[in-house]
């Protein structure tokens, strides 16, 4: 594909390289805080330019400096945890950060060397090839190595009509609407022949999405559940220590004594501090509190299994029952890979409850009152097959969450919009409580309800809807966003063998 700007990149590699280093680290202000849809479309553009006219090697490397630059502000909030609460030295933490955006990023230069030799022959390739590996890609982060699931480019559309296609394709589908529109752009601009097809075919997946962001597939069932959701704002310097556990229940029964007798009361993620057999006597006259007021009070707090094991745990109590155990465990945070390597090296690699283990992938749901409530805590949100993966579809979705580790970085507020966007892919409302923000009910759009300000204590009130019916994501779940995007995939791999014959 020839384009003037191409050609002068080429005669500058390095300006080139800088570009797409540039593109990656624009790229994350699509997403929250930011919100600028846009610049993640520009992004795509302008890395596309850099890799027209490149070698397979050149244009590889440019997709991992675009990854690096990508990760390296997008997730720039995991230096916050290993700096004020690892301990780490500012020299020792922007080295592990770096380490890790390293890391991260290098699926992208297998994205980039795979779209490189296979795919960027022709408008066919640049469209189909580009966008389905972008999306494989994003599919890849959600399980290589447990996952890390961030920063994929749907969650910036959840205000834009692309929205419209998370309740049959998920976030991955709105991704590949994305992504498809970025490279319409391009060759919008580069390849005038096309300009007018680009134009329509642009305008044919936005409206659509707007079409389908139309389409109910669920109705209210009954009257408004209130709820209150408490934010404790504990510091979480001082959390884990023994001398806290008193104060810190009284801050969370102080600020809901008001709420007994609201249908659902929601605590954060490690709300209790100590062990569940260790609370026993308080969780008792918690449920004796609450099922005298018609509340149900969900909370979390570690446990142990037979083994005595650690888990990260739900429970439900009061006029509710079940218990949850966290399936999908923050590497470093809840466990350490190569524990027998690391542990004692610097603080970080040994955190309170950093020696956690799995619950069991298939669980029952929780209970509140009449409501089937399922649960997910922490990072967990950020899985979209995690969240929809219940045998029985559920009423309601809470998630609880300590984002305390990342103080008044963006991690927080990037963790809030995936929880938006699991609410609008399984068209259910959803009770976010955390620690010290962002506490916030969310509606089954996606849209937030009511919120509380960050890092400050109080009660959130709010009324949540029991609703019937389930999304076609709900139900299939990303089969068919990969089963398309291997299809296409695989079509252009065979079409080009034979045109090459």
């Amino acid at each position: 594909m020839q384009n003037a700007l191409a050609k002068k990149l080429k005669q500058n590699p390095l300006a080139a390289d800088f570009l797409a280093l540039l593109a990656g680290c624009c790229y994350p202000l699509a997403l929250a805080p930011f919100d600028l849809w846009i610049a993640g479309i520009i992004s795509v553009v302008l890395l596309l330019v850099a890799i027209d006219e490149s070698s397979i090697r050149r244009g590889a490397i440019r997709f991992y400096l675009f990854g690096i630059g990508c990760y390296g502000v997008g997730a720039s909030w995991i230096y916050v945890s290993i700096h004020e609460h690892g301990q780490a030295s500012v020299l020792l933490a922007g080295m592990l950060v770096s380490l890790f955006v390293l890391g991260v990023a290098l699926p992208m230069l297998l994205q980039g060397y795979v779209y490189q030799r296979f795919f960027r022959q022709g408008q066919v390739g640049l469209l189909l090839g580009f966008t389905a590996l972008w999306t494989l890609k994003e599919w890849f982060y959600t399980w290589f190595l447990t996952g890390f699931p961030w920063l994929f480019a749907g969650y910036a559309h959840l205000d834009t009509p692309l929205a419209g296609y998370a309740q049959f394709l998920g976030v991955l589908g709105v991704g590949f609407c994305v992504l498809l529109s970025a490279v319409l752009v391009y060759v919008g601009f580069t390849v005038k022949t096309f300009r007018i097809f680009s134009l329509l075919i642009l305008s044919l997946v936005w409206l659509v999405g707007f079409a389908l962001s139309k389409v109910e597939f669920v109705s209210v069932v009954g009257d408004p559940v209130p709820v209150s959701v408490v934010q404790g704002n504990i510091d979480q310097r001082v959390k884990w220590q023994r001398n806290m556990v008193t104060p810190i229940v009284r801050t969370y029964v102080g600020l809901s004594r008001e709420e007994w007798g609201r249908n659902i009361i929601v605590w954060p993620e490690a709300a209790i501090t100590v062990f569940r057999e260790s609370a026993s006597e308080l969780l008792d006259d918690l449920s004796k509190t609450t099922r005298e007021q018609g509340s149900t009070l969900i909370l979390g707090l570690p446990d142990r299994n037979v083994d005595g094991e650690f888990l990260n745990a739900a429970i439900a109590i009061g006029n509710g029952n079940g218990e949850y155990f966290k399936r999908r465990l923050v590497p470093f945070g809840e466990y350490v890979p190569l524990e027998s390597l690391l542990r004692g090296i610097i603080h970080f690699f040994d955190l309170p409850m950093s020696h956690n283990q799995t619950g069991a992938w298939e669980q029952p749901l929780l209970k509140a009152g009449d409501l089937k409530v399922a649960i997910s805590i922490c990072y967990e949100v950020a899985y979209p097959d995690l969240v929809r993966s219940n045998q029985e579809s559920p009423d309601l979705l809470v998630t609880i969450s300590n984002d305390s580790w990342f103080g008044e970085s963006i991690g927080p507020l990037q963790h809030m919009q995936m929880a938006r966007m699991r609410a609008l892919e399984n068209s259910r409302y959803m009770i976010r409580s955390t620690n010290n923000g962002v506490t916030a009910v969310i509606d089954h759009h996606g849209k937030v309800a009511a919120r509380l300000p960050q890092f400050e204590s109080g009660v959130l009130r709010a009324d949540v809807r029991k609703l019937s019916g389930t999304t076609p994501f709900n139900r299939v779940g990303q089969g068919p966003i990969l089963v398309l995007i291997v299809s296409l995939l695989l079509g252009q791999l065979i079409w080009r063998h034979q045109e090459i014959r």
